[in-house]
C-alpha cells in the first residue's frame, strides 16, 4: 500500500502510515529512475482500460489496490482511502468498462483483496485496525476473520497470500510510520483461530506472494527497496531467509508482488506508475510502463493476470484518480497473480 494523508482515524488510520505498506513514504510525479539492470531496456507497454475512481474530497486521495478475479471472471479491487459510505470494494465489468461498489463500511482501510481457495470468500486486510475481514463474493455477509494482537503486538496487515489449503499469510507492515525494522510475516490458520509470526525484523513488509511451486514466499520490504525470499517446509514454517533482489527504484519504493505461472515476479512501485519484472533468479526481465507524458498518476501498486491467460490488469493511482491499465504478461496467470 502507500502513503495516505493524515485523515481521520476512521477514514484510514493510514495517515502517513498508510502510505501504508503498499506505498511509500513520499510520492512525487510520474517519472523516476528505473534500475539499470538486465532487461531494463525491455518495455511492456500498458494501455488505459478505464478510470475507476476519482479523488475523494473528504480524504484527498483515491488509491486502488488488490485486483483479483472471482470465479465468474469479474475483477474486484479495493479503494484504500474511500471514506465511510463510499465503495471500499468495487466490482469491475471489463467488457462494459463499468464499476460498481459491492461493499462499504464505517471504518475499514482495506489494502488488499483475495479469494480463499478453502471457502471461496473474499478476504480483505484492514491496515488501520489490524484486522482481516471476509465477505461473500458479492460483498455481502461481512465477517471479522481475525482481530487482535499477535505475539503481544498489534498488526498493520498489508497484503495477503493463501496456501493451497486456505491458510492465510500476511505482510505485517509494523514500523513503517517510525522507520523501524519491525515488519513481520504472519500465518493465520484457515479457521482464523491461530496466528503465528513466521519472520520479523523486516523493513516495512509490503508485497507477499508464494512462488510458483508453493515452496517459499517472496516478500517486498518497502523502506529498503528489496525483495526477500522465505523458504518454507511442508508445514508452512520458514526454514531459511535471504535478500533475493535489490530494486534500484530511485524515488520509487517496492509495493505489492505477483507471480505468474513461469515464476516471474511483478513488483509494483510506489512513487512511479510502473512495475519491474524479474525472473526467479533475480534477472531483470522488463519494465511495465504507462504511456510517457501521462499526468497525475504516481504509483502502480498491484496487478492481476487473467487466470489461465496472459492479459494483466494493473492498478494505477494518483491525483488524476484510480485507473486500470492492461498489458501482456510474460506467462499465464495463476493464484499467485490473482490478488493479494
Amino acid at each position: 500500500m502507500r502513503r495516505i494523508p493524515a485523515l481521520s482515524l476512521a477514514a484510514v488510520t493510514l495517515a502517513g502510515a498508510v502510505t501504508l505498506t503498499a506505498c511509500g513514504t513520499e510520492t512525487t510525479g510520474g517519472t523516476a529512475g528505473a534500475p539499470a539492470a538486465a532487461g531494463a531496456d525491455r518495455t511492456l507497454r500498458a494501455t488505459e482500460v478505464m478510470r475507476v475512481t476519482t479523488v475523494h474530497p473528504s480524504t484527498g486521495m483515491t488509491l486502488l489496490e488488490g485486483p483479483t478475479f472471482d470465479a465468474d471472471g469479474a475483477l474486484h479491487l479495493v479503494d484504500v482511502t474511500a471514506p465511510a459510505g463510499e465503495p471500499k470494494v468495487l466490482r469491475v465489468d471489463l467488457r462494459k468498462k463499468t464499476a460498481r461498489g459491492v461493499h462499504t463500511d464505517a471504518r475499514g482501510a482495506y489494502t488488499s483483496a483475495q479469494f480463499s481457495p478453502y471457502d471461496g470468500r473474499l478476504y480483505l486486510s484492514d491496515y488501520a485496525h489490524g484486522e482481516v475481514v471476509s465477505t461473500a463474493p458479492d460483498g455481502s455477509d461481512p465477517r471479522t476473520f481475525f482481530a487482535g494482537n499477535v505475539d503481544g503486538a498489534p498488526m498493520n496487515p498489508d497484503d495477503i497470500a493463501f496456501d493451497r489449503d486456505g491458510n492465510l499469510y500476511l505482510s505485517d507492515s509494523r514500523g513503517l510510520s517510525t522507520g523501524e525494522d519491525r515488519g513481520r510475516v504472519v500465518r493465520i490458520t484457515r479457521d482464523g483461530e491461530q496466528a503465528t509470526v513466521l519472520a520479523d525484523g523486516l523493513a516495512a513488509t509490503n508485497g507477499i506472494s508464494f512462488d510458483a511451486d508453493y515452496r517459499g514466499l517472496w516478500i517486498s520490504e518497502l523502506t529498503e527497496n528489496r525483495i526477500s525470499y522465505l523458504r518454507l517446509d511442508a508445514g508452512g514454517a520458514v526454514t531459511s531467509r535471504h535478500t533475493a533482489i535489490r530494486v534500484d527504484g530511485g524515488i520509487a519504493q517496492t509495493d505489492s508482488i505477483a507471480v505468474d505461472a513461469a515464476g516471474n515476479l511483478y513488483q509494483g512501485l510506489h512513487g512511479r506508475p510502473a512495475m519491474a519484472v524479474y525472473d526467479k533468479h533475480g534477472k531483470r526481465l522488463a519494465t511495465v510502463e504507462i504511456p510517457a507524458g501521462t499526468a497525475g498518476l504516481e504509483s502502480a501498486t498491484n496487478v492481476a493476470v487473467t487466470p489461465g491467460g496472459t492479459t494483466a490488469y494493473m492498478t494505477v493511482s494518483g491525483p488524476a484518480g484510480g485507473y486500470l491499465y492492461t498489458f501482456d504478461a510474460l506467462a499465464k496467470g495463476v493464484r499467485q497473480s490473482n490478488g493479494g
